[in-house]
């Protein structure tokens, strides 16, 4: 996978509909190696690895790992924020925050890779678009503990409001879970990202699998 081309990556992107983003310090004692083992299991076909207390080297190590695992079982790899450590080690894609990378530039450097953006609002989503995106993510949704939220919450309806304006696929994000995804699914979602909806769960795996089979029946 990580000598497929930018078409390639697109078309299997095409096929995500869960889209579990890594937390090791929300997972309950487990490693996002266990929780990569268990959504792979659960049948999603791409992972985000988001770590954002590890030095430069051990991302880079538990990368490699990653990369591995995920080649073997044709899932697509996106590192979050460190666009040199997917590339090092053959990433599908990067995902930027606003604060992060430039699009044009990471586009620049890694034009055969995904490139997913964070917005937050209409305007940050269609920026990302006419930056070069791939595909922009969408939230935070509803209230989230998973990270120190510093925009409001934009509720599903945010959807029909963002979503006829663009032109590239999108995800959403930020507090989704089993009580909230048919609301999310029914606004327009086809790909959700979620962190402790899988990650806090007893049985990772089986609320992986819950998660898809609620995307895929609203779809």
């Amino acid at each position: 996978m990580s000598r497929k081309d930018r078409e390639v990556r697109k078309a299997m992107f095409s096929q995500v509909d869960i889209y579990p983003v890594t937390c090791e310090k929300l997972s309950a004692g487990r490693s996002d190696l266990e929780v990569l083992e268990a959504v792979i299991r659960g049948g999603s076909r791409i992972i985000q690895l988001r770590e954002k207390e590890c030095d430069g080297g051990e991302l880079y190590r538990l990368a490699c790992k990653f990369r591995e695992i995920t080649e073997a079982a044709g899932v697509l790899l996106i590192v979050n924020d460190h666009l040199d450590i997917a590339l090092a080690v053959g990433a599908d894609g990067v995902h930027l925050g606003q604060d992060d990378l430039p699009i044009e530039v990471a586009r620049k450097l890694a034009p055969d890779m995904l490139i997913g953006a964070s917005s937050h609002s209409l305007e940050e989503a269609m920026a990302a678009e006419k930056a070069g995106a791939d595909y922009v993510n969408i939230g935070p949704l509803f209230p989230t503990a998973t990270k120190e939220v510093k925009t409001r919450i934009l509720g599903p309806e945010a959807i029909a409001a963002i979503v006829p304006h663009l032109s590239i696929p999108f995800t959403v994000m930020g507090g989704i879970n089993a009580a909230n995804i048919d609301r999310v699914v029914a606004a327009g979602a086809r790909r959700v990202a979620v962190v402790t909806a899988i990650t806090q769960a007893e049985d990772m795996a089986a609320a992986c699998a819950d998660l898809r089979s609620r995307i895929l029946r609203g779809c």
